[in-house]
């Protein structure tokens, strides 16, 4: 059995400002050049224009859908996880990612990072509700989000003496 893939979480609003689409898109391909796995929310906003760029960039796209119809997931998702949980659904993407990217802001999105911050995964956040906690990483850009998110993820799988 070969070895398994990382699964990176982009989260976000699915009404985003426009930089935050850019954003999303970019980073989405950045996750997909790195051979990692794109988990979402599978609707549209930053979680589509996400997918769209690791689908363009060749990568895996899966969406963890809150609804209970799999055609709900945007264009670009390959799997599609129909949960029929509602917001509910952010459980199952949080525990399934092994790191999670933040872009932008929504209520949504808020449950996610505080998710995330219990889990005590790798987390950056890009403009995304960095004030709730002072131990969030933050980047100014998609290309040093998936930089630091590597870091970390390597620091994690080094061996402890």
């Amino acid at each position: 059995m070969g070895e398994r893939v990382l699964q990176i979480a982009v989260i976000g609003p699915s009404r985003p400002e426009p930089e935050h689409v850019l954003c999303a898109e970019r980073a989405g391909g950045l996750i997909a050049a790195r051979g990692w796995v794109l988990l979402t929310g599978g609707l549209g906003g930053v979680m589509e224009a996400a997918s769209r760029g690791a689908s363009a960039g060749g990568g895996l796209v899966v969406a963890v859908l809150p609804s209970d119809r799999i055609d709900d997931a945007n264009a670009h998702a390959r799997v599609r996880v129909a949960t029929g949980m509602g917001e509910a659904r952010n459980v199952v993407l949080i525990c399934s990612a092994d790191a999670v990217i933040a872009i932008g802001r929504g209520l949504g999105t808020l449950s996610e990072v505080a998710l995330t911050l219990r889990s005590a995964k790798p987390f950056v956040a890009i403009d995304s509700w960095s004030e709730v906690d002072r131990s969030i990483t933050t980047a100014d850009t998609p290309e040093q989000a998936v930089d630091i998110i590597a870091s970390q993820l390597a620091r994690r799988e080094e061996p402890t003496a």
